[in-house]
């Protein structure tokens, strides 16, 4: 049996019916096409599937569609302005090379975003530590950690 649900996914409200076991990080991919929201480990543990819920970073993959009912989502596909510039965080990876392949930098961006705003992470340490649940397999953190400081001080400009 399907439930009836209605939240608002990157400014834009959007009602379905979903099957109660459907995980927001699928309704998102497969129903919505915001396939920015990459699924890795199916676990909760590599991060990619990073998105906002009311302006928090939670993991896509450990979350049930449901449970988004009547929230606000932020995907990596709604951080850009409606010209398409790009989200301070966003140009602070590009621009520090915080980046190879990728698949984890969605999850990092919305991951980063959330530390600066949420959490205050300011120093290399705290950032690093922070990041703990976000896994790049490429670029071992070091132009990921210096994008999260520029981007942060970017946001704060």
């Amino acid at each position: 049996m399907s439930s009836h649900i209605s939240f608002r996914v990157n400014g834009v409200t959007i009602t379905r019916d979903v099957e109660p076991t459907t995980l927001l990080v699928d309704f998102l991919r497969q129903d919505l096409a915001l396939t920015g929201t990459h699924v890795g480990c199916d676990t909760g543990q590599c991060g990619a599937c990073t998105v906002h819920l009311d302006g928090h970073a939670i993991k896509s993959c450990n979350m049930l569609a449901v449970q988004a009912n009547g929230r606000e989502v932020t995907t990596i596909e709604g951080i850009a302005s409606p010209d398409g510039t790009l989200h301070p965080m966003q140009l602070a990876f590009k621009q520090c090379h915080g980046l190879q392949c990728g698949f984890c930098t969605p999850g990092m961006v919305m991951s980063a975003i959330d530390l600066v705003q949420n959490h205050k992470a300011e120093t290399e340490a705290k950032i690093r530590d922070s990041l703990d649940g976000n896994f790049c397999r490429c670029t071992g953190y070091h132009n990921i950690i210096k994008a999260v400081v520029a981007g942060g001080q970017a946001m704060k400009a």
